[in-house]
Parts: structure tokens; sequence; C-alpha cells
């Protein structure tokens, strides 16, 4: 008896995903953790409006989804200023990442990222057979000369960058983001992750027209919307590249339920002011704890925090795992040398308490004897 027959591909690739997620490990360590800052959720969560939309909408949960999910797109249209033919929703920016490279990307074909830069990205890539070409970061921001020449170097079919970044909390103004659209190769096409766009100051968003070609903008409710579990992502981009989305995505992979909170959500102009003095409040608040802890922190455009353990990634990985040993769930960048930083998102003052209690110990555990 003989089972499935795979690609040569999927023969090829290993079996691993981009995170192990939180519950994962509490189910492997068995026990909760006492503060879940590791994924680069908003735990101070959606709006009320967005929770009593979706409350409301539960009843009718036995129907599908609106398939074009036409009354989201069109709020997302009135709120940048764009048509509806510029705007596609899907399952996140990870589900539209993987919708863009089953688009665009063949055996072979050559993309270009930074390294150490968001591994589903990486994932998706390898998944339809591409080949990442990877350039280093430049002082803890991506380097967006540097992934254009390498863009032409290789005659690359996506190049990837996000501002603000993850997993440093970096970011570059518009200008910069704009200069780097504007030396685009021909054939390529550049992905803007902005999943932490509005968190960041005033002058990071790139001015881009709605119609140009040569990029494509991811962005998310998943982090100043707080509403991770949903799954609701978005991209802008030309109408001809909106439209080909059609030819290859899950029609209705968009539940109703989240389709309902994402247009509360993105309508609560309130709440989306007061979540951004929360975010700030938080990250000053994980800075003071690094400071009490004789560290430093990497300035933040997000909802995260890059603390700088002041020496190389195995030390980094050792107050990983004592902070993991004490309930407190955080991840760290992976590639040297922002493999020195452990990654902290920010939440309500119970979780940043756990940090603060439990930074001190894991630090003097992880120090060498």
């Amino acid at each position: 008896m003989t089972g499935p027959r795979y690609t040569k591909l999927i023969d090829s690739l290993p079996a691993t995903v981009p995170f192990v997620g939180p519950e994962e490990q509490e189910r492997r360590a068995g026990r909760p953790f006492a503060a879940r800052l590791g994924a680069n959720e908003n735990g101070f969560g959606p709006s009320p409006r967005a929770i009593a939309a979706m409350a409301a909408a539960a009843g009718d949960v036995w129907k599908y989804g609106d398939s074009a999910s036409f009354d989201l797109r069109a709020a997302i249209a009135e709120h940048h200023g764009v048509a509806v033919e510029n705007v596609l929703v899907g399952e996140g920016i990870d589900g539209l990442l993987g919708y863009l490279c089953r688009l665009v990307i063949e055996q072979g074909d050559a993309v270009v990222t930074s390294d150490g830069a968001y591994p589903t990205f990486n994932y998706h890539v390898a998944g339809f057979g591409g080949v990442l070409h990877k350039v280093p970061y430049a002082d803890d921001h991506e380097d967006p000369q540097a992934l254009i020449a390498k863009a032409a170097e290789v005659g690359a079919k996506l190049v990837y960058i996000a501002n603000p970044d993850n997993p440093m909390g970096t970011h570059h103004p518009r200008e910069t983001i704009e200069a780097m659209i504007e030396a685009v190769p021909e054939g390529t096409l550049m992905v803007l992750d902005e999943a932490y766009v509005e968190f960041a100051e005033d002058g990071t968003e790139a001015r881009i027209k709605a119609d140009d070609p040569r990029v494509i903008r991811m962005r998310t409710f998943s982090k100043a919307h707080g509403m991770a579990g949903a799954r609701v992502g978005y991209a802008l981009a030309a109408p001809e590249l909106i439209a080909a989305f059609d030819k290859i995505r899950n029609h209705f992979g968009m539940c109703r339920i989240s389709q309902a909170g994402a247009l509360a959500a993105l309508q609560d102009k309130t709440w989306a002011a007061y979540m951004r003095l929360l975010v700030a409040g938080a990250r000053d608040r994980i800075d003071t704890i690094a400071r009490e802890n004789g560290l430093t922190t990497l300035p933040s455009a997000t909802n995260f925090v890059a603390i700088d353990c002041g020496q190389d990634g195995e030390f980094a990985r050792a107050v990983l795992r004592e902070l993991d040993a004490r309930g407190v769930f955080v991840r760290m960048p992976f590639v040297a040398p922002q493999d020195r930083c452990i990654r902290v998102s920010v939440g309500p003052d119970a979780e940043l308490d756990a940090l603060a209690a439990a930074l001190p110990d894991a630090l003097e555990a992880a120090r060498p004897r």
C-alpha cells in the first residue's frame, strides 16, 4: 500500500514552521505562561465596538462570509483614499504573502530579503520553490540600498522590506522608502510590509500612488487594532495586481465575524488614538525595566521593544530560556548580531509586572559561572 505521491519540492522541504506558537510551548512545558509577550500581539485588545460587532455577527455565522469582503474593502479604500479595486482582504498578512508567492514565484525564481527579517515570508518563498537571496542589516535597520542592489544583481521577482521592521522595531523615514520604490529594478515587485506603521512617528508612512505597479503594501488588523486571532489583513496595490489574486485566493477564506469586527475597528478612531497612547506607555515601561537591569533598548516604532542583552546571541538565548522557565514568553531575533537582543511585546501592567519580576533572576541565571 502506498501513500500520497508528494511533489519533489515538498519532499525536499524540512518539516518546520516559522514560529512555534505559545500554546504549543505551554503544552510542552505542562504549564501556562504568566506573561504572553513574545508573539507581537497587542495585549490591550480590540475596540469594544469591534467586540460588539463580532458578537452580533456570531448569530449569522451559519452563513459564509462575503467572498469579496466588499463592505470592509470599501471602508479600507475610503480610509486610504483609494478605489475599492486597489484593495485586497485576506487571512492576515501571512495569508496574503502566501498568495503572492503562489501568484509570482516558480521554482528557481530569485527573491530578496534581509537576513534575519520576517521568517514567514521566507517560509512561503521556500514553499513555492523560490530561491532566497539575503543581505545583512545595517546598524539594526534593514538596508534598502543593499536590498535593491541585490534584487538587480539576481533578477529578483520579489524584494521584501518591512517598515517599521520586525524583529528590531527600527524604521526608515518615508523618503527612504519612496527612494527605494523609485529604484526597484524592472520586473521586480517590492513587497512593503507595513504591519506596524500605525505605531510609528509621523513621516514614516510612504506616499505611494495607488496604481503604482512596482509595489504592493501589506497591512493588518492584528497589531494596532488588537485582532491577531481574527486573521484579517489587506493589501494595497494596482488594480491589475489585486485582480490577479482572484485566480488563486480562497474566496471564502474570510470569516464573516472577522469581517464585521475589522469594519467596526476601522471606524473607531477614538480607540485607535487611545491604543497609540497605551502602546507608547508600555514601550516606555519595557525600556524602564531593561534599564533597571543594566540593559538598553532599541528605539521602537512598533508594539514591541528589542532589549539589547549586551553580549552575544548565546547569552541572549540563555536569557530567553531562563525567562521561559519563569513563565514569561518572549522571542528573539535569529541572526547575529541582532540575536544579541530579546524582543518583548507590549501588554497590560500585569504582564509587564511579571517581566519585571522575572528578568533580574533570569539574567543572573544566564550569566556564566
